[in-house]
Order: structure tokens, then sequence, then C-alpha cells
């Protein structure tokens, strides 16, 4: 039995009390949207379990604690715009708010995010896009984020980080994969990567995703070109006017997401290059542009709206003594912008 006092978190008083976060932080401070007999429930156990409030605990009970904090990479690509739709939607829900803040791919800028919203008794933090390979990087943030958990602070992620906490796990390895078996399947054999920035764990899952159908099928990855840049349009357009420049020979360019591979395309028809006669492009995520690109874009689709309802469904549910991993699923997406191996 969880000890009375300042150390008695309210999620304590949910979990005997068998309700959401959300619902006993609204049943102690007599918010609208909970029936009487469940709050009186949640009151009951609140009174026997001696539970003080203090303001972590409070994360729910309104002002900047009714706040859902949200950090993305980059505010304008639609990958985490659709991911947000999600979030917003469950918070509609639940009566809660989202302040959204963005890091730019920038490690010591995401722990300036995370510590601002601890600032400012934000209850529940949702870290939305990839983590960092090197677990170094996330150290600093594994021990903010172990402090705001033990004083009742919530946190789930979106995506393979170090941080201990419950996950959305997009199907990133398995996905890249997909993408190189479609084109080897259309008899590509010179491949090349749009593989954007170095660092990131989606890059690396997709990636070696890729690397993996290629050896499969018996290729050698030595001269495999695999061009890092921007996870985003522009660097797209440098991967690809990098590949254009240092390997003419290339058939198809896999993007590992779908900004890349819109930059990608943009560098294409700027060099007159015919898609998919001469060059086949694929993508990553299935944003909402991509089966209206001319041509459209063939694509690993992740379910990102839901994506963003399952990290912030998470993150409300009572804690568990082992952080939660849910798959997110994924399906390839055939369209235009994919076809046969030009002959030599």
């Amino acid at each position: 039995m969880p000890k009375p006092g300042p150390r008695l978190r309210l999620v304590d008083v949910a979990e005997r009390a068998g309700v959401s976060l959300a619902t006993a932080s609204r049943a102690l401070s007599g918010r609208d949207g909970v029936s009487e007999e469940v709050a009186s429930r949640v009151r009951q156990v609140s009174k026997e379990l001696g539970y003080v409030a203090n303001p972590y605990a409070r994360i729910l009970a309104g002002g900047a604690s009714s706040t859902v904090g949200l950090v993305v990479h980059q505010f304008d690509d639609p990958y985490f715009s659709e991911i947000a739709g999600g979030v917003i939607q469950v918070a509609a829900e639940e009566g809660l708010f989202v302040q959204i803040s963005h890091t730019g791919r920038d490690p010591h800028e995401a722990l300036r995010q995370l510590r601002h919203f601890i600032a400012q008794r934000v209850g529940i933090i949702l870290i939305a896009g990839s983590g960092y390979s090197d677990p170094r990087v996330e150290a600093e943030a594994r021990a903010e984020v172990s402090e705001f958990q033990r004083q009742g602070g919530r946190l789930a992620v979106i995506g393979r980080h170090a941080l201990g906490v419950d996950a959305v796990l997009p199907d990133n390895e398995v996905g890249g994969r997909a993408l190189a078996e479609h084109l080897l399947n259309l008899g590509h054999r010179r491949i090349a990567v749009a593989a954007g920035t170095a660092g990131l764990t989606t890059v690396a899952d997709r990636l070696a995703g890729v690397l993996s159908a290629l050896r499969q099928r018996g290729l050698s990855l030595d001269n495999l070109p695999v061009v890092h840049s921007d996870f985003t349009r522009d660097g797209g357009k440098v991967a690809a006017e990098q590949i254009l420049r240092d390997h003419p020979e290339t058939t198809a360019i896999i993007a590992l997401n779908d900004a890349m591979a819109i930059g990608v395309l943009s560098t294409l028809r700027a060099h007159r290059i015919p898609v998919p006669e001469r060059m086949s492009v694929v993508g990553f995520d299935d944003v909402s542009v991509a089966a209206d690109l001319a041509p459209s874009l063939t694509t690993i689709r992740l379910p990102m709206t839901d994506m963003g309802r399952m990290a912030l469904t998470l993150a409300l549910k009572p804690r568990t003594t082992r952080p939660r991993r849910r798959a997110t699923g994924h399906e390839l997406v055939v369209r235009d912008s994919t076809g046969p191996a030009p002959r030599a």
C-alpha cells in the first residue's frame, strides 16, 4: 500500500480507484466530465490513502498543469503535424490543452525544451520523433525524466529513445526492408540512399532495414551510396545533387522520410530526369501530400495520427513497473514514383 503523505502521488490514487490519471484529477478538483459515482469513489480512495497534493501530483488539476507538452523535431514537417493532430484529439477528449515546442533535431535544444516544460509544471510530456544513437546524448534527459516521473509527472515517447519510458515504436527497420525489397523486385541494383541526419535512431533503424534487404539478396554494401544530410526537404535536395554528381549510374533513390523524398523529386525535376522511367524514388511515412505529388510517391505508411493518440493514451494510463511498448504496424503503398529498372 502506498505510504500516505507528500510522497504519495496522484497516480497512486488513480490506480487504487481504477480510473485514469485525468479522471482522478478532475474528480478531486471538482471539474466536469466525471460522474458523481466515480468522483465519490476517487475522493474516498484519496481520503483513505491520505493523499496530499504537491505541484507535480496536481499535474492535471487546472491552469498550466492541465497542459500536455509535446516536443517535436520540426513544425513544418507533416509527419509531426499529423502526430500532433492525434495528440490533440485525445487531449480534447480528456479536457487537456496541448503546447508544442520545436527542437530542430538538436539534442541540446530538446533537453532545454524538456526542462522548460518541467519548470512550467506541465504534467504530461510527449516526445515525438527520433532518439539519438549515442546514449550519452540522452543521459541528461534521462536523469530529468526520471526525477519528473518520480515526482508524479507522466511521459511517453514516439520513436526509439534511451529514456526508459513508455514508447510508441514505428516499424522503422521492417519498413526500410520493405522499401528495398520493392525496388529489388523491380530489378533495381544500383540503389542510393538519402539517409537523413546521422545520429538519429530513426535514420539508423530505417537504414538497417534497407541494408538487411540488400544483404539478403547477396548484394555488396561496400559501394552503396549513403548520403547523410538534414532530415528535411532541403536535405533531400542536397542528397540528390550529390548522388547525381558522384553516382550517375543510380536507378533508384531511397529517401528515409517523405520530406527528403519531396526534395529528391524536386532535384530530379530540375535536372529533367524522368521519374520513374529513368529514376525510381521512394519515401517513408506517407504524409498527407504524398499521394498528391507528381508523380505520386511510393512510401511506407505509418499511422501517424494514431501514433499521437497512442502516445498520450499511454501517458494517461497508470504507470507500470516496466515501460510499455506499442508497435505501429506499417504498409507499403506503391504509387507512380517507382517502376522497373531501366535497361542498361
